[in-house]
């Protein structure tokens, strides 16, 4: 696919295999991604979670790949399962369904951009709703689709931490105090407030709402944690 046709953003319901979105964006960054799932939620309600891989607008590089839109997610209560790098068969359904719609869809490639997306829409009822899948039993994902029962909520909570934590918001550069230092988190979570909880001498578990974000060593000055964000506390 080429710039000036768009880029397809593509949203799957891994139990049915129903395709949710297939629609060409020109900003494949947070700002074309946000308004695609915010519509998908409203209408659709909210997963429990959502997988993805390691790149853009899904993560970043720093600590746990946080960027704003998983962080997004997890103010919506929704666990961000990051693929192993370099593992995309741990997201097999979906390289499989990109597969399918390389070869269906952009092979040729329509003469516009709405011509693209036209094809994009056949493609998705197609997918569907009249191509049976062999992992359900050879029946649609339509015949096994279903939306989520939690409702999508215009404003978010502000998470409530037990009493016991220690309670820091994120500054305007990303990061937090404890005692008499600072110490770089994320800036992804700018004037967010986060959770410390002591769980050993000097070592406290960093939380965002029910979310282990990682540990921080008072004494080494360092942030460690598992490499994905489906850790809940």
């Amino acid at each position: 696919m080429s710039a000036e046709l768009g880029y397809p953003l593509t949203i799957i319901d891994h139990f049915s295999r129903y395709l949710l979105c297939c629609q060409g964006l020109l900003d494949v960054g947070r700002a074309g991604v946000q308004p695609q799932l915010r519509h998908l939620f409203r209408t659709w309600g909210l997963p429990d979670a959502t997988r993805s891989d390691n790149g853009a607008p899904f993560a970043s590089s720093g600590i746990h790949g946080l960027n704003r839109l998983n962080v997004w997610w997890l103010q919506l209560g929704i666990t961000h399962q990051r693929i192993t790098s370099g593992r995309p068969p741990e997201n097999g359904a979906h390289e499989r369904l990109h597969k399918t719609l390389k070869a269906r869809a952009t092979r040729p490639a329509a003469a516009n951009r709405n011509s693209q997306q036209r094809v994009f829409n056949t493609f998705r009822q197609t997918y569907h709703q009249l191509r049976p899948h062999e992992a359900l039993d050879d029946e649609t994902p339509a015949s096994r689709w279903a939306p989520s029962p939690r409702a999508y909520p215009e404003r978010t909570a502000q998470p409530d931490y037990p009493g016991h934590f220690e309670v820091r918001r994120v500054s305007r550069a990303g990061t937090f105090r404890l005692h008499s230092g600072q110490y770089f988190l994320s800036q992804a979570l700018n004037d967010e407030y986060i959770g410390l909880e002591e769980v050993q001498d000097g070592v406290w578990n960093l939380i965002y709402y029910d979310t282990l974000l990682g540990r921080f060593e008072e004494h080494t000055h360092t942030i460690t944690g598992a490499p994905s964000l489906k850790d809940k506390c």
